[in-house]
């Protein structure tokens, strides 16, 4: 039995019919469901400015963002792809959440993150859509990416938020082994830093 934790999940499509953002939800109720503490936000309910790195931080959302991305043991991010990437919605997030600044008090929120991808496109090829964007993540702020994700396009759903047999298969292993491995390095004692 794991013991609770807190998790973020993160919906970040601004589209208002947005299969991601069902992914979101399911995931969320699994992990209340399952005895954790979850902060589930949207970007279409709780919007952030683009990244300016100058005034977009005294946005009234950007330390809602930070503070619940940074005391996290985990991440589900929650995608949709465009154009053989994830959209312009999660960069701009992440670039404003991940700045470090000494001199404003800013510590990249994604250091050390378990992150786990729910991802939503449009044909089946596009499936590992994901893959640059979870580099970055690895390599700039030493996140641990779930190798276990969930990729669905229109097919795997039988109706409106209502997935396929294959996809809550799917969705509820993702979640599962995303929980596990945020379990499994919540007591690590160090921090990362940026550092090239």
């Amino acid at each position: 039995m794991t013991p609770p934790l807190r998790f973020t999940v993160l919906s970040t499509s601004l589209d208002p019919v947005s299969r991601s953002r069902w992914m979101a939800g399911l995931a969320a109720a699994q992990l209340r469901e399952a005895g954790h503490t979850v902060t589930l936000l949207d970007l279409r309910d709780t919007p952030l400015p683009l990244f300016d790195n100058d005034t977009c931080y005294a946005h009234p959302n950007a330390e809602l963002y930070h503070r619940a991305i940074g005391e996290a043991d985990g991440v589900f991010l929650d995608v949709p792809v465009y154009n053989w990437g994830l959209g312009a919605g999660v960069k701009n997030l992440v670039e404003l959440t991940g700045s470090t600044d000494p001199e404003r008090g800013l510590n990249g929120a994604w250091f050390d993150r378990v992150v786990t991808f729910l991802v939503s496109g449009g044909l089946g090829h596009g499936y590992l859509s994901h893959g640059a964007f979870a580099f970055g993540l690895m390599t700039d702020f030493r996140c641990v990416i779930n190798p276990h994700f969930a990729y669905a396009t229109s097919a795997e759903w039988a109706a409106d938020g209502v997935p396929g047999e294959w996809l809550a298969e799917r969705l509820t292993r993702t979640v599962e082994r995303g929980v596990d491995l945020a379990a499994r390095l919540k007591d690590r004692p160090y921090r990362s830093v940026w550092e090239v």
